[in-house]
């Protein structure tokens, strides 16, 4: 049976000014899982994902992880930081030690770890993201993407269950992109939950497992990449667009190439071009 390592209960935020931003979220979110949150600009997501490891406190609702609710004091949210690690859209909002490895280090040890022990993490995170040669460096004088594989070494070293990540291939050339994504799989594939929010319908439709929609603060459907990307009224709802895989099977299937053109996926969608043009023949 799937274990449930994150939950949101009615949460709901609203801002000083009065703009309620986050409205009735629920979800459950289970070990190992690999999410994506997705909707337009002011949908809420960025609002979203401080909540969930206690950034910001609700209006109303709670945030369980673990199965135990955030409380909002120190020593409780250090805790919980421990387990729910948030790497930023803009690497600079994360970003501000005078090297890449003191940077790297500073969570680890403000958890109290003895020295040897932060040294450790510190070097296997940057090890992981290929930043070892650029330990001594200074993070601003750094390209995006290098910036970015600094931040998630930073979120590395503290060893979290869960790792959220706000866009973040926003602003990467392709290369860049492709080295985030592996480090994201590879963290993956070691057990890690993953969730991420992205514009990027290409990249998500590979990546999730589950999709949670969001449309002014609230969700509007969650489901699998097939089950979102083929609905096509709730991707007009949520000012989204299908991927190209899915556009491609609809184009052909209309040109009577007999395809299934809810499935979205690139390897999908290439069996299913095949298999059509085999019975075709």
């Amino acid at each position: 049976m799937d274990k449930v390592i994150l939950e949101s209960k009615n949460l709901n935020y609203i801002y000083p000014d009065g703009t309620h931003a986050i409205k009735d979220i629920n979800f459950k979110i289970n070990k190992k899982e690999k999410v994506a949150v997705m909707g337009q600009n002011g949908a809420g997501k960025s609002t979203l994902f401080l909540h969930l490891n206690g950034l910001i406190e609700p209006s109303s609702g709670s945030i369980e992880v673990c199965g135990e609710p955030i409380e909002y004091n120190k020593e409780k949210l250090l805790q919980i930081r421990q387990k729910v690690g948030i790497v930023f859209q803009n690497p600079n909002d994360q970003l501000f030690a005078p090297t890449v490895e003191e940077d790297v280090a500073f969570g680890p040890m403000n958890l109290g770890l003895k020295q040897k022990e932060v040294q450790k993490r510190t070097q296997e995170a940057l090890k992981m993201v290929k930043m070892e040669n650029y330990k001594k460096k200074a993070p601003y004088h750094l390209s995006g993407g290098q910036q970015k594989r600094v931040a998630i070494a930073g979120i590395i070293a503290m060893k979290p269950q869960i790792m959220i990540l706000d866009e973040p291939t926003a602003g990467l050339d392709p290369q860049g992109i492709d080295e985030v994504l592996t480090i994201i799989n590879q963290l993956h594939q070691e057990g890690m939950t993953i969730i991420i929010s992205s514009h990027d319908v290409e990249i998500i439709n590979e990546f999730a497992e589950k999709i949670i929609v969001l449309k002014d603060g609230k969700i509007i459907e969650t489901g699998t990449p097939q089950e979102i990307f083929s609905n096509h009224e709730l991707l007009k709802k949520a000012h989204l667009k299908p991927p190209k895989t899915a556009q491609i099977l609809k184009i052909l299937n209309k040109e009577g190439l007999k395809v299934n053109y809810n499935k979205t996926k690139i390897k999908e969608c290439c069996e299913e071009i095949l298999k059509a043009k085999i019975n075709k023949n």
